[in-house]
């Protein structure tokens, strides 16, 4: 997110579906919806509350149709309330509900206690109603290869993506034109219409960056505080950004196998970077033609060190699994880092057709599959780790049964002060994302992790990064600088080559990229 395929001369020509623009003003407001709370609290989040607020499918016809979101929330302790605090992990496709027990604990107690930290999952998310899941098991093992090598391998792959889509459409006809970024704007301010506030607070990672910038364009007048963590670039939404994620991708597998080299006395892999890397693909070679456990084949592989390029923090698990493999053709520790990282269950199918949904919906597609091969081919030269898995994760929305909306301009001068964080090494959310929103956010400042590479870096063990983000949510104070970055922080460091949560700040980290997931 790989050898030469020949024209499918079938494929040449793909409708990339009608255009729609979303309304620039509110749509009609449905009457605001009382909550009732109940506790729900778990081992992790004793705290939590629970509770379902319905709303339109279709925001324009608000006495219409009705569906369910959920929510969740850990209320304000302290005497005076600054509101509510909404959080999104991104996505397109992510639960919410956790993580706002992780916020409310990871936040300095006295600020944490200012706040209703509230957590939903979006329409067609978890335990929202509908749930969308519109081919269970559409990724289970073994996948084809996805470096279309033959005309048969691109073939194949293209109809499971076609026949994804079209499933979609048979399944959700009614549902899929309402699932979509600006729909879920419009939820997000009737929870604010439901807990009664004039205005919320939004803390949001990766898609729940574009999110947070989508409503604060649509309903700037109820934004009190803005938080963006590890930026999605609006001006490239999604195709462009895809193709930028592949380059960012393979700088960061290449920076797991400089890593490896390094530890070359644990892992025995050698000292050169190259020859390393060199021996990633020999086991990916190997694997397409003997999948480890019939389980981990070539794409299998891919997608269990995708989330390496995430978080550094699986490296250790990764290293080992890989050098398991490479010097004693032992695959357990693959299988395992397999189904820890890679299996994707029956919340990640959901979240993928939600992913599916939102993101074919939101923008138009190339219209011709050739400009799709052409690209991937021309990326995959370069930065081969993920390119062709990754366009065969959103292929659907090349054949997608809804008409596409147009991508919203988020450019935006009437926002009270907005705090913007960003690695830049990001492999998600690239930094020049950061930079771009950094400029159309008039009055933003941008906090930058040196050298970070990691997607979501608040509350994530960073100290130099959660003292900015405490003093924000205290009394909105943002750092002024006169570069591209208002304020430098040092990158967290990379873990050594030991069990994770042997380390306390990885293992900060853990937590919260558990519930960021991954894509």
């Amino acid at each position: 997110m790989r050898t030469r395929a020949a024209v499918l001369c079938a494929a040449a020509a793909v409708l990339a579906g009608s255009v729609t623009t979303p309304p620039a003003q509110a749509a009609p407001a449905a009457p605001a919806a009382r909550l009732a709370w109940t506790e729900c609290g778990t081992d992790d989040y004793p705290t939590l509350q629970c509770a379902r607020l319905k709303v339109p499918l279709d925001h324009a016809n608000p006495s219409g149709r009705q569906i369910t979101l959920a929510l969740s929330r850990v209320p304000h302790t302290a005497q005076t309330s600054q509101g509510p605090l909404l959080v999104n992990p991104g996505g397109p496709g992510g639960s919410g509900l956790e993580l706002a027990g992780l916020v409310a604990g990871a936040l300095p107690r006295s600020v944490a206690a200012q706040y209703d930290v509230i957590g939903f999952d979006p329409r067609g998310v978890g335990a929202s109603s509908p749930d969308l899941d519109c081919v269970p098991g559409h990724f289970k093992p073994v996948r084809p290869d996805t470096v279309p090598a033959t005309a048969a391998l691109e073939r194949t792959n293209l109809d499971r993506a076609r026949s994804f889509a079209a499933a979609c459409g048979r399944k959700y006809a009614d549902v899929l034109p309402y699932i979509d970024t600006v729909s879920t704007v419009r939820d997000m301010d009737l929870i604010r219409a439901a807990v009664g506030a004039p205005k919320i607070s939004y803390f949001g990672y990766s898609y729940g960056t574009y999110l947070g910038a989508v409503y604060a364009k649509l309903y700037p007048e109820r934004v009190r505080r803005l938080v963006l963590d590890s930026i999605v670039d609006p001006t490239g939404v999604w195709y462009e950004d895809n193709l930028g994620q592949d380059l960012a991708f393979d700088d960061r597998h290449r920076a797991l196998m400089a890593w490896i080299a390094r530890y070359d006395a644990t892992y025995h892999l050698g000292r050169d970077p190259q020859k390393v890397e060199a021996e990633w693909y020999a086991m990916r070679a190997a694997l397409a033609k003997k999948p480890a456990g019939g389980k981990v084949g070539a794409s299998e592989l891919e997608d269990t060190f995708v989330p390496g390029g995430y978080y550094t923090g699986y490296w250790p698990d990764l290293a080992e699994a890989f050098a398991a493999y490479a010097r004693d053709r032992n695959t357990g520790p693959l299988l395992e880092a397999y189904e820890n990282l890679g299996a994707v269950d029956g919340s990640g199918d959901n979240g993928y057709s939600v992913y599916s949904a939102v993101q074919c919906r939101d923008t138009s597609w190339p219209g011709s599959w050739q400009q799709w091969r052409t690209d991937t081919w021309a990326v995959y030269a370069k930065a081969p780790f993920m390119a062709w898995n990754n366009v065969w994760y959103n292929a659907p929305c090349a054949f997608w049964p809804t008409a596409r909306r147009k991508p919203v301009d988020i450019a935006n001068a009437k926002l009270p002060p907005v705090l913007l964080f960003q690695a830049t090494d990001d492999a998600a959310t690239p930094y020049s994302g950061g930079v771009t929103v950094h400029r159309l956010l008039a009055g933003s400042s941008l906090v930058v992790e040196e050298g970070g590479g990691n997607h979501g870096i608040t509350l994530s063990g960073n100290d130099c990064l959660d003292r900015y983000l405490a003093a924000y949510l205290t009394d909105g104070r943002v750092p002024r600088g006169t570069g591209v970055a208002d304020a430098v922080c040092a990158k967290s460091p990379d873990p050594k080559p030991v069990a994770p949560r042997a380390v306390p700040a990885v293992a900060r980290g853990l937590a919260l990229h558990r519930l960021l997931g991954f894509r």
